[in-house]
């Protein structure tokens, strides 16, 4: 028997040849090779930039739905029944806290003489105006609000913009009595669970979110048949899960949720109640996201 010594510089040789052989062989195949590349990613971060185009959207570049400027008159029709008198059963010393609010006409209107804004006289108590924070990506305040601003001062109404909810400090905001977000941050996050903890973080125990969301499968399932759904959550299994049935997951709070199947669009109304500081949202991870008004977003649930 002969054997053939093969020295450490034709090894290395042999397996460089070898290596390059693979690679032609996997080409010719049609198969991926190499680093991957992480394409769903690199969409999202396409689709999350056409929304920021949309964020700073200004006069006729606004596209239709982009709404701005909602009335609390809105406010009390769109979201949960309840909201207007929980609003009247604040004291001057109380907080709202409204995210999403764009130019912030429901604060106006909130803050308007009595007979001016019949809304208003409706949710506003007989212990006084509440203080009240409104919320944008963007600077949207009119000259009403700044003249509102100046008679009022600042510590009676605030504007924020400027930054995401995520992005402000507890110190910055301090705790509010009600929160409220019409089509706002619920509507139009990438990170739903980021979101709602934080939401929930900057409530005083016993203090209320009210929201709505649109396009969804429906607590009650009373969907009408082809409804079409931009904001969707699934299981590992790929199996719906609605929106409520996930909310209903965190700790320390009580979650209602209205569902309406007879608007145009299958829509729930949500308030969230928060019973104590130790509040736990399930996570859920980004699946899609698609630039709209609102966006398209599928989330699934985390183990």
């Amino acid at each position: 028997m002969c054997s053939v010594k093969i020295s450490s510089k034709g090894w290395k040789s042999a397996a460089t040849g070898l290596a390059v052989l693979m690679v032609i062989v996997v080409q010719v195949l049609g198969l991926e090779v190499g680093w991957p590349q992480d394409s769903d990613s690199l969409r999202t971060d396409e689709e999350i930039a056409k929304q920021e185009k949309i964020y700073g959207s200004r006069g006729g570049d606004v596209p239709s739905g982009y709404v701005t400027n909602r009335a609390l008159s809105d406010y009390v029709e769109i979201l949960p029944y309840g909201f207007c008198d929980a609003l009247a059963s604040l004291s001057s010393s109380d907080r709202w806290l409204d995210i999403g609010a764009g130019a912030g006409q429901a604060i106006l209107d909130y803050y308007a003489p009595v007979g001016g804004a019949p809304p208003a006289a409706k949710c506003t108590g007989y212990r006084g105006r509440a203080r009240a924070v409104a919320m944008s990506i963007e600077d949207r305040r009119t000259e009403k609000w700044q003249q509102q601003a100046a008679s009022l001062g600042d510590d009676r109404i605030r504007y924020l913009s400027g930054k995401r909810l995520r992005q402000y400090s507890p110190e910055e905001l301090g705790k509010f009595q009600i929160i409220s977000d019409v089509y706002g941050g619920f509507t139009y996050t990438e990170d739903l669970s980021q979101f709602v903890e934080k939401v929930l973080s900057l409530l005083e125990v016993d203090g209320i979110f009210y929201t709505m969301v649109q396009r969804v499968h429906l607590q009650h399932g009373n969907d009408k048949p082809g409804a079409r759904y931009e904001t969707e959550i699934v299981d590992a299994a790929g199996r719906d899960v609605t929106v409520c049935s996930w909310l209903r997951k965190t700790t320390c709070a009580l979650v209602g949720c209205e569902s309406k199947s007879e608007w145009d669009a299958p829509t729930e109304l949500i308030n969230i109640r928060k019973v104590c500081s130790d509040v736990s949202v399930a996570r859920v991870k980004l699946l899609q996201y698609q630039a709209g008004n609102p966006p398209g977003r599928r989330f699934q649930l985390e183990p």
